[in-house]
């Protein structure tokens, strides 16, 4: 785009140059920052994951916890009716 006499006037010294201008001067000293979604919602849905992920873990688990109980609770009470 080059430089044209219709282009606003800025604050009555010179013209306003439109971005992409080739005599637009570098911006010197700005930083950004960006952070990435994990960053800005670190908790997003963790309750619920956490939630479901322990029924998952704990459905896995049950027929290696579940029949000792059970064999050891029938022994308890054979030996407390004896």
């Amino acid at each position: 785009m080059e430089y044209n006499q219709d282009l606003p006037k800025g604050l009555g010294r010179e013209p306003v140059l439109c971005w992409g201008h080739k005599n637009v001067r570098k911006q010197a000293g700005v930083t950004t920052y960006t952070l990435s979604p994990n960053r800005q919602r670190p908790m997003a849905q963790a309750y619920h994951r956490a939630i479901f992920n322990t029924f998952r873990r704990s459905k896995a688990q049950f027929l290696y916890v579940a029949p000792p109980f059970i064999v050891a609770y029938l022994l308890m009470s054979w030996a407390n009716q004896r």
